[in-house]
């Protein structure tokens, strides 16, 4: 059974010994179908703002949500108590059959307000540190499970009891697709983490996978080869870790690999103590072979003797084995390695196609200023609000040093030398060096990565195809403030940029 968040996440975050038992019963379950979220905030709920269902598990075409309560279980004079791993009994507000039926219906409100048809659903209790099944007329016994139910074969037979039994639903409902269920759920439960890749650590733990990214979270296990596009901030390397999780708790060898050396700080954090080997491309042992590959960053790849190490590599080969390549073909595929036509043609005919459309990384400033002078799609700028883009007029022929300047002057308010990048778009693309505390690099190694507060300068001279996909990554690369040193005939430059594209400035 897929687990999400992976079974190893769950070990680490969760508290609960025994839904870390629960947990560990699941994900050994041989379901490839089903699928168990652990621990989700449903975001309504009649008498509460949230109620949460320790775990939801979609299971063959329907929905269990399961309420876990670990240690003892008593009901005294008409009200219910639990006791703690101290040894202390403590009052329930409600019922544990209630709790779970509220989530259920928590649940089930909110899927009906987005729109899903008649979802056939039920709830149940585990409590799997108990012998005796607590009784009573409200519930049935397949409903409340306790220790004897503490094995994979009966947890599964016990979900396939519970499911047998709900209602198909009125003559009149019409029931949701399973595939529609499916990717409403991950997009309802999943979390993506946001890394810092310059300090190799996870910031945030918690952050809403968009629809887009749900699709593609849930079609994983369905398809053997994914073609994963999207431009500059729509979260693509985040679900290329997600997916190898997947993998890697599915019992498969995970290889990941790119050519930007810097990856390698944004997926360490990330898969950190997991069965899955991160190596640069050039780096890659081509003696090896793996079941699952993941490739980030596919546009520098996409030429034919990159594609025949990864054809050798992979069991089954490009055209039967099972790999993901995510990629943004379109603005990305001229600042490093190299990028033919015809082999995207190629590799694409073997694969399913996802397409992320939503930016999660840049503020609406930046995205419209990408949209406006470049014509670039970088998605909807429907997640970050953020402060408008800060031209700085350089009036000298010195725009690296303006950069740097303004960078000092944030270290001066506070700001991490750290958080601060300088990014010059046109000249030397190897250049990565420190120059008094502030970071500069060239878009090359900037691609894929991300930085707080971004400085770019050294704007082109002229306008090519290679220009421009080096401005385009500069500019979004920021999180949170984006400055470009731009003289009066820099901006001149951009606005005939702006003609030729013919998108209105």
């Amino acid at each position: 059974m897929i687990m999400s968040p992976d079974l190893q996440s769950i070990e680490e975050y969760v508290k609960s010994d025994a839904e870390r038992r629960v947990a560990r019963l699941l994900a050994k379950i041989q379901a490839p179908d089903a699928v168990a979220f652990h621990s989700m905030q449903l975001r309504s709920h009649p008498s509460k703002q949230t109620s949460e269902g320790d775990f939801i598990i979609l299971w063959k075409g329907a929905v269990v949500v399961v309420e876990v309560k670990g240690g003892g279980v008593m009901k005294h004079e008409g009200t219910w108590y639990s006791k703690d791993r101290h040894g202390d009994w403590n009052k329930l507000k409600e019922p544990p059959m209630t709790q779970a039926r509220s989530a259920m219906h928590a649940l089930l409100n909110i899927l009906r307000e987005d729109g899903v048809g008649w979802v056939r659903a039920d709830a149940i209790v585990i409590t799997p540190d108990i012998d005796a099944l607590p009784t009573s007329p409200e519930w049935k016994s397949t409903h409340w499970l306790v220790k004897t139910s503490m094995t994979v074969e009966k947890l599964a037979s016990a979900l396939d009891a519970v499911v047998s039994t709900i209602s198909p639903g009125p003559k009149a409902a019409h029931p949701t697709r399973f595939d529609q269920l499916r990717d409403r759920l991950f997009g309802a439960f999943s979390r993506l983490p946001i890394i810092d890749a310059q300090r190799g650590a996870v910031i945030d733990e918690q952050t809403v996978a968009t629809a887009d990214q749900s699709r593609v979270l849930a079609g994983l296990a369905r398809n053997q080869r994914i073609m994963v596009l999207g431009g500059a901030g729509t979260g693509k390397s985040i679900v290329l870790a997600e997916a190898a999780k997947q993998e890697a708790a599915a019992g498969r060898s995970v290889l990941v690999t790119f050519r930007s050396l810097g990856l390698r700080n944004f997926f360490g954090p990330l898969l950190e103590g997991r069965p899955v080997e991160v190596v640069e491309f050039d780096a890659i042992d081509k003696s090896r072979q793996f079941d699952v590959l993941l490739v980030d960053e596919a546009q520098d790849l996409m030429y034919d003797e990159a594609m025949d190490v990864l054809d050798r590599i992979v069991v089954g080969g490009r055209a039967e084995g099972r790999w993901r390549m995510f990629l943004d073909p379109n603005n990305q595929a001229h600042v490093d390695g190299r990028f033919d036509d015809d082999v995207f043609e190629l590799v694409s005919s073997d694969a399913v196609e996802y397409q992320l459309s939503k930016n999660v990384r840049n503020t609406r400033a930046i995205v419209h200023m990408v949209q406006e002078y470049l014509a670039a799609d970088v998605g909807d700028p429907g997640i970050v609000n953020g402060e408008p883009i800060n031209w700085e007029k350089n009036a000298h022929d010195d725009s690296r040093g303006h950069a740097i300047r303004v960078a000092k002057s944030f270290k001066r308010d506070g700001v991490r030398g750290s958080d601060i990048w300088v990014i010059p778009a046109n000249g030397d693309n190897t250049v990565d060096e420190v120059i008094d505390g502030i970071r500069v690099l060239s878009p090359r190694n900037a691609k894929g990565l991300e930085a707080e507060h971004v400085i770019v300068c050294d704007l082109p001279e002229e306008y090519t195809e290679n220009t421009i996909s080096a401005l385009y990554v500069a500019v979004t690369r920021a999180r949170v403030s984006l400055h470009v040193v731009a003289s009066d005939v820099d901006r001149r430059r951009l606005q005939s940029l702006v003609r030729r594209t013919g998108v209105g400035a």
